[in-house]
C-alpha cells in the first residue's frame, strides 16, 4: 500500500505518532498479518487509550487470532468510549455468536441496528444467531429485513433459505437459493442450501445435482460432500454415500457429524463393527453428540450386544432426552435384558410424552408397554409425521386397471426363515391363480433355505428389492399396476413405510406382521377379527377395519412336527415337576406378569418355568428377579434355539401349560403352541397386540382359557396345575379341535382373505373410498 512508507517515515521522525501506528496496524490486518496488526495497534493505544476506533480494530485482530474473549473486551472498551458505535456492536455480536453466547449476540446486533437502521449485514448475521437459537421464524424475518435493505444481497438470500428449510417452507427456500444463484452463479453455499431444501421435498435427484454443483464450484466444500452423502443414503446408494462421507472427513477430520453419518451408512451396509468405530470417532470429537450415542446403541442392539446398547442409549438420554423415539427404544433395550429398574416410571414418562404430542417411542416399542389403543394411535401418527409423511404427489392418481386377475403384492422384510413366513406360506401357495396374481417384494436378503425356496415358488413374481430405494420400490409397484399392496411389516424390523407413503397402489393394506394401527391416511385397511379389534375401538385405528370371520391370523396346516419327542433331560428339564412355559421374546415379559408367575411357582411344589433363551443377560436378570421373589433361580429353565421348527414344535409336548404375557401376547408363538397341542392361558388386554392369543383360542374352540384379569388368570393357572384331569381335558379338546375348528384350516382362511381382497378391489374400481366391512363366512 502506498500509505505504508509514509506512515513509517512519520514514525521514524515521531515514534509516538498515534495515527501512524494505528493505521499501520490496520494495513497489517488487511494483509492478514494479525499478530503484527495487534502489536502496532497496542503500541498506538499505549500512546492514547481513548480512541474507540482503535479498540474496535484491535478487537478485529484479536478475533482473527482466535482470542475471542479478549476481542469482546476490546469491543466493550470501544463502546464504552463511543456508545453510539454501531460497527463495534456489530463486530461484538459476531464474536459473541462464535462463542455461542447467542442471546448476547442478538442483543448486540439489535443495538447496532437501532443505531444504524439500514445495517443490512447486522440483520443478516442476527438471522444466523436466531437460527442457532432455533428461533427460525424470527431468523427468516431478520433475513427479510436484510434483503429489503439490499435486494441483491446473495448471502442473505441463501441464509434465508436455510431458515426457511428449518420452518418447512421448502419451496420458498429453493426459490430463495435460486435468487442468490442468479445474483452469484459461483456461490457454492447457495447450491448447497438449495440441495438441503430439495432433499426435504424428496426431490432427491435434483438435490444430488445441486450438491454436485456446489462441489464443482468449491472442491473442498466438506459440508456439501456430507449433505450429498445424506441424499445418497436416502436413495439407498450406501456405498456411494460412504465414499462421500469419507471425502468429508478427509477434508475436515474433525467433522463429527460426518463420522456420525458415516456410521449410519456402514450400519446399512451391515459393517456394524466399523459403524460402531465411526460413532466412537464422532463421540470423541463431540462428547455431547447424543445422536451418535443413540445410533451406536442401535448398532449394538443389532449385534445383540444388549448391555452395551442399554449403556449407549442411557448416555444419549442423559445428554438429550428429547430426541425422538429415544426414551422408547432405551426402555425396549432394557426390556430385552429384563432390566426392570424404574420400569413403571419409564412407562409413565412415555405415556405423558405421548399425551403432550412428543414422539418419545417407536410404535413397535410401545406395544409391549402398558398402553391403550388411543396411545398407540397417537404414537403411530407422531412417527408417521416425523419419518414418513404422505408424498404431496402420489404415484397412483385414480387410474383403473383392467387386469384379468387381481394383482396382490406382498411387501415384506420377512419372506425368509421368519415367523411371518411360517404362518403365511400355506396362504401364498393356496391363492386362487385364476382370480389372483400374487407378487412378492422382499426387502431383506435371505440365506438359501427350504423356506425361501418354498416362498419363491409360491408367487408369480418374486422381486428382491433390498438395494432399491423407497422411491424405486414405489415406482416398481406403480409400474407393475399392482391393485392391492399389502404391508406385511407395519412398523417391525425392516419395514419400509416410505414406500406406502408414495401411494403406489389403489388399495393399501396393513396385514399380519404388525399388531396395531399404522396411523397413516395412506393405509386403507387393517385385517382383523372382532376379538382383536372390538367395534368400540374403531376410533383408535387410522385404517378401516376388515373383519375376517374366525381370526385375523393365518396358519399353515402343512407344518411338520417331529415324530420324536426329546426326553426332559435332553431338553434341560428335571425328570419331574409341573412345567409352566412361555417361549415369548424376553422383552414381552413385564414385572407384574413375572410376579404372578413366581407366585405360581411358590404355590405349586416342584414346578418350574421353561423360557426361551433369548440372551444371557435376560436369563441372569430373570433368575435374579426370581430370587428376589423367593424362588430359587434354578427353577427357571432356559431352552436353547433348535435348528428346525419341527423340532421346536415337538419339544412343546414336554410342557404342561403355556403362560402368556399381557401387553404383547404370544402371536406366532401361541400359534405354534396350539399347533403342537399345548394349551395357552391368556389374559385379554385392551390393544390388538394384547388380544391376539385370545383370538387364536376362540378360533380353536378354547375360549375358556381367555381370562379378563390377571387375578382370574392366576386363579385359572393354579386350578389347571392342581387338577390334572381338568388340564388333560383341555389337551384332549385341543387335539380334537385342531383338525375341526377354523384356526388351522388354511384353505378356509385363504378363501376368506381373498373375499376381503375382492371387496376392497371392487370398491376401488367403483371409485368408492375404503369402508369397514365384514367377510361372510364360508358355509
Amino acid at each position: 500500500m502506498e500509505a505504508e512508507p509514509l506512515y513509517r517515515q512519520v514514525l521514524q521522525a515521531q515514534p509516538s505518532h498515534f495515527d501512524s501506528l494505528h493505521l499501520l496496524g490496520v494495513i497489517h490486518y488487511q494483509r492478514g498479518e494479525h499478530a503484527e496488526a495487534l502489536r502496532q495497534i497496542d503500541g498506538a493505544l499505549k500512546i492514547n487509550p481513548h480512541v474507540a476506533v482503535a479498540h474496535n480494530n484491535r478487537g478485529n485482530a484479536l478475533k482473527d487470532l482466535g482470542r475471542l474473549d479478549d476481542a469482546v473486551a476490546s469491543y466493550d472498551r470501544a463502546i464504552a468510549l463511543k456508545p453510539d458505535y454501531a460497527d463495534a456492536f456489530y463486530n461484538r455480536g459476531n464474536v459473541l455468536k462464535s462463542l455461542k453466547r447467542l442471546d448476547e449476540a442478538v442483543a448486540s446486533y439489535d443495538k447496532a441496528i437501532a443505531l444504524k437502521p439500514g445495517y443490512a449485514e447486522a440483520f443478516n448475521n442476527r438471522g444466523g444467531a436466531l437460527k442457532e437459537l432455533k428461533r427460525h421464524d424470527e431468523a427468516v424475518a431478520s433475513y427479510d429485513s436484510a434483503i429489503a435493505l439490499r435486494p441483491n444481497y446473495a448471502d442473505a438470500l441463501y441464509n434465508r433459505a436455510n431458515a426457511l428449510t428449518e420452518v418447512k417452507r421448502y419451496e420458498e427456500a429453493v426459490a430463495s437459493c435460486d435468487q442468490a444463484i442468479a445474483l452469484r452463479p459461483d456461490l457454492a453455499e447457495a447450491f448447497n442450501n438449495r440441495g438441503n431444501a430439495l432433499k426435504e421435498l424428496r426431490r432427491f435427484d435434483e438435490a444430488l445435482a445441486s450438491y454436485e454443483r456446489a462441489i464443482a464450484l468449491k472442491p473442498d466444500f466438506a459440508d456439501a460432500f456430507n449433505n450429498r452423502g445424506n441424499v445418497l443414503k436416502d436413495l439407498k446408494r450406501f456405498d456411494e454415500a460412504l465414499t462421500s462421507y469419507e471425502t468429508t472427513v478427509a477434508l475436515q477430520p474433525k467433522h463429527a457429524d460426518a463420522f456420525f453419518n458415516r456410521g449410519i451408512a456402514l450400519s446399512e451396509l451391515r459393517r456394524l463393527d466399523a459403524a460402531i468405530a465411526s460413532y466412537d470417532r464422532a463421540i470423541a470429537l463431540k462428547p455431547d453428540h447424543a445422536e451418535a450415542f443413540y445410533n451406536r446403541g442401535t448398532a449394538f442392539l443389532t449385534l445383540k450386544r444388549l448391555d452395551d446398547a442399554v449403556a449407549s442409549y442411557a448416555k444419549a438420554v442423559a445428554l438429550k432426552p428429547d430426541i425422538n423415539h429415544l426414551k422408547g427404544i432405551h426402555l425396549h433395550a432394557k426390556m430385552h435384558i429384563c432390566d426392570w429398574a424404574d420400569f413403571d416410571e419409564n412407562c409413565s414418562h412415555l405415556k405423558i410424552a405421548l399425551e403432550k404430542g412428543v414422539a418419545a417411542s417407536y410404535p413397535f416399542q410401545l406395544l409391549a408397554c402398558p398402553s391403550s389403543p388411543a396411545d398407540q394411535l397417537k404414537c403411530a401418527k407422531l412417527y408417521v409425521a416425523d419419518r414418513c409423511p404422505p408424498f404431496p404427489d402420489p404415484l397412483w392418481h385414480g387410474e383403473r386397471y383392467g387386469h384379468e386377475r387381481i394383482r396382490v403384492a406382498y411387501l415384506s422384510a420377512d419372506l425368509r426363515d421368519h415367523p411371518v413366513a411360517y404362518l403365511a406360506a400355506g396362504l401364498f401357495e393356496r391363492h386362487d391363480r385364476a382370480r389372483f396374481e400374487p407378487i412378492a417384494v422382499s426387502f431383506k436378503p435371505a440365506t438359501p433355505s427350504p423356506m425361501r425356496e418354498r416362498l419363491k415358488a409360491s408367487f408369480d413374481r418374486f422381486i428382491d428389492a433390498e438395494t432399491m430405494s423407497d422411491q424405486d420400490v414405489a415406482k416398481l409397484v406403480r409400474d407393475l399396476e399392482v391393485d392391492i399392496a399389502v404391508d406385511l411389516n407395519g412398523f417391525t424390523d425392516g419395514s419400509r413405510p416410505g414406500v406406502f407413503a408414495q401411494r403406489p397402489a389403489p388399495v393399501q393394506v396393513n396385514y399380519l406382521g404388525y399388531a396395531g394401527t399404522l396411523g397413516q391416511d395412506y393405509c386403507d385397511y387393517i385385517v382383523a377379527d372382532r376379538f382383536v379389534v372390538p367395534e368400540a375401538s374403531h376410533e383408535h385405528y387410522a385404517e378401516k377395519i376388515v373383519y375376517l370371520p374366525d381370526t385375523f391370523m393365518v396358519a399353515d396346516n402343512g407344518r411338520k412336527i417331529s415324530s420324536r419327542t426329546p426326553s426332559r433331560t435332553e431338553a434341560g428339564l428335571p425328570d419331574s415337576g409341573f412345567v409352566f412355559c412361555c417361549f415369548n421374546n424376553s422383552f414381552k415379559i413385564t414385572p407384574n406378569v413375572f410376579d404372578l408367575w413366581m407366585r405360581l411357582l411358590r404355590q405349586i411344589d416342584g414346578s418350574l418355568l421353561w423360557l426361551s433363551t433369548t440372551n444371557a443377560s435376560a436369563a441372569n436378570n430373570l433368575r435374579r428377579e426370581a430370587e428376589k421373589r423367593g424362588v430359587p433361580g434354578e427353577r427357571l429353565v432356559f431352552a436353547p434355539r433348535v435348528a428346525l421348527n419341527e423340532e421346536h414344535l415337538a419339544r412343546l409336548r414336554l410342557a404342561d401349560l403355556f403362560l402368556d404375557t399381557l401387553y404383547y401376547n404370544a402371536h406366532a408363538t401361541a400359534n405354534d403352541a396350539l399347533w403342537g397341542g399345548l394349551p395357552v392361558l391368556t389374559c385379554e388386554g385392551a390393544t390388538f397386540a394384547s388380544r391376539v392369543a385370545g383370538s387364536l383360542l376362540q378360533a380353536v374352540g378354547l375360549a375358556e382359557l381367555i381370562t379378563g384379569s390377571l387375578e382370574d388368570y392366576e386363579a385359572l393357572a393354579l386350578r389347571l396345575a392342581r387338577d390334572p384331569a381338568l388340564l388333560a381335558a383341555f389337551k384332549q379338546k385341543l387335539a380334537h379341535n385342531r383338525d375341526t375348528y377354523p384356526l388351522f384350516d388354511t384353505g378356509r382362511y385363504t378363501r376368506h382373505l381373498e373375499s376381503a381382497y375382492t371387496t376392497m378391489w371392487e370398491r376401488a374400481q367403483r371409485g368408492k373410498p375404503p369402508q369397514t366391512f365384514s367377510v361372510t363366512p364360508i358355509a
